[in-house]
């Protein structure tokens, strides 16, 4: 996971959105304007989540992990979103069910096998409420980048 970036400038706190697509445009344009995504990351993302919803009904507050195809990415990274009013996502796996999100992790890998790695790495700190409520918590985006580097690295 070492060459995964996490930054701090990839960190929004307290997003005030008032609907997923806005969410995943705004973590999209944030990955983009840092240069670790192509422009056409979001309309990939926004289309992917459509098809493949991602949001999970996690303990105490849900979470969606959106991520598109690795044609779209530069430099893998990682866009977190704490979110100040929770968005409805539709469940993984289940379309007629909605998530209110409150934590959205963006995924942008170049490889898929090192996707699902990620993937695998971040479920442990899903289904961890402690975690979650920490993240919720957190004072700043520096809080947060170190603790969820910290999970990462194991």
């Amino acid at each position: 996971m070492d060459d995964v970036v996490l930054h701090e400038k990839l960190v929004l706190l307290d997003a005030d959105v008032k609907s997923r697509d806005e969410l995943l445009g705004r973590l999209a344009d944030t990955l983009c304007t840092q240069g670790y995504v192509k422009e056409s990351y979001r309309q990939g993302v926004l289309t992917r989540e459509q098809n493949f919803p991602t949001g999970l009904p996690t303990q105490p507050y849900g979470v969606a992990i959106p991520h598109t195809d690795i044609v779209h990415v530069h430099t893998p990274a990682i866009a977190i979103a704490r979110i100040k009013n929770p968005v409805d996502f539709i469940m993984m796996g289940e379309a007629e069910t909605v998530v209110p999100v409150q934590l959205c992790f963006m995924l942008a890998m170049k490889e898929a096998h090192a996707q699902l790695d990620l993937l695998q790495r971040l479920m442990s700190l899903l289904q961890d409420a402690e975690a979650l409520t920490f993240l919720m918590q957190a004072a700043d985006a520096e809080q947060v980048v170190s603790y969820v580097n910290d999970v990462l690295k194991g």
